[in-house]
């Protein structure tokens, strides 16, 4: 792709983005809530590109002036300095032109929003549910350190420790985006604290990672839920497991069950039960969507094989292999305590590499 290509495409988003920009101050506008939310949301998503184009266009420009100098001017001194910025420029055009044609290529819309996060523990019983445990305080902590907030709508502990189930949200910038990639089946590969004769044991924890749905993304109709209340139960002490302050929502229509019975106060947790609910519903439809990449791209996993094995932790060769991208690294106890930024940044490398191929298919 030409320059000159890769900034007429730019420039050709110029104008809406001046048009948004000017829309978003409009009375009109501001207003209507739905409208303003898909605009504003629009315009975020232009801003990186339209700053990217600026920049590589005045780059360009830079260097059209300096192979002037170098073509005109006498000065030994100044023919030097051309030089060098030509050679600087040079050095930095393929990877901005490449940055460009990946900001070009539409983004998941979906990429932006908070999401929801399920862990179950899978095969290998007590084991497996102390490894779900694990996977649930990795999150935690590199939700942590991303400064985003993490907040439990329901859990069940295992017997042992950890959990069978632990569902989540999680707020904070670019989420589902970030955390997309976790969805699938993690295996682990340890001696078990139950274990007596120091073998190793292979046991399983599945991760889904679902985007929250906005407010506006489905409408729901309350006649269609059933919603039920029963007294909570684990931590929080004598008032959780005396009062009917947990929610379990019915969608009549789907089927569909959620609960909530982490906040003492039963209106909290049916506000929570209820943005989970429209979330699942959500899903329903964005399923589609994911079973359709999921075939063309190796780094995500459709939601409908959640049995794909993408990550297996070994303990004793303190191991982390990602199945997808065949990426391995031996800082397993560092990995486990929240540092997953290098195998999510590898996951981004290799998705960008996926759309950039089809892009130019």
């Amino acid at each position: 792709m030409s320059e000159n290509t890769l900034l007429e495409k730019v420039m050709g988003l110029q104008e809406k983005y001046e048009t948004l920009q000017s829309q978003l101050s409009d009375p009109e506008v501001i207003s209507d809530m739905k409208k303003y939310v898909q605009l504003n949301k629009e315009f975020k998503e232009l801003a990186p590109i339209i700053k990217a184009g600026n920049e590589y266009k005045k780059m360009m420009e830079d260097y059209d002036t300096a192979k002037e100098i170098l073509a005109e001017e006498k000065d030994e001194e100044l023919r030097e300095m051309a030089k060098e910025e030509i050679a600087a420029i040079e050095q930095k055009i393929p990877a901005m032109e490449e940055n460009i044609k990946l900001l070009l290529i539409p983004a998941d819309p979906q990429d932006s929003k908070n999401a929801i996060l399920e862990i179950r523990g899978g095969t290998g019983g007590d084991e497996a549910a102390i490894f779900a445990g694990d996977l649930f305080r990795m999150y935690s902590k590199y939700a942590e350190k991303k400064g985003w907030k993490l907040e439990v709508t329901s859990q069940s502990e295992g017997a042992a420790g950890g959990f069978k189930e632990v569902v989540c949200k999680i707020s904070g910038d670019h989420v589902y985006g970030t955390l997309k990639y976790e969805s699938g089946v993690h295996r682990v590969q340890r001696v078990p604290q139950t274990e007596t004769q120091g073998r190793v044991h292979t046991s399983a924890a599945s991760v889904a990672v679902l985007p929250e749905a906005d407010e506006f993304d489905i409408e729901l109709n309350m006649n269609d839920i059933r919603k039920d209340t029963f007294c909570s139960s684990g931590p929080g002490g004598q008032s959780v497991n005396t009062t009917y302050s947990a929610i379990r929502l019915t969608h009549i229509p789907s089927g569909i069950v959620v609960q909530c019975q982490d906040e003492k106060s039963q209106l909290k947790n049916f506000d929570k039960a209820l943005a989970e609910l429209r979330t699942r519903l959500y899903n329903m439809e964005y399923e589609k969507y994911l079973n359709e990449i999921s075939a063309k791209r190796k780094t995500m996993v459709s939601t409908g094989d959640r049995s794909a094995k993408i990550r297996t932790y070994n303990y004793p060769q303190s191991r982390v292999t990602d199945h997808r991208i065949n990426y391995t690294m031996y800082n397993l106890p560092v990995f486990m305590d929240g540092e997953i930024q290098e195998v999510i940044d590898q996951l981004q490398i290799a998705e960008n590499a996926e759309r950039l191929k089809a892009a130019a298919e």
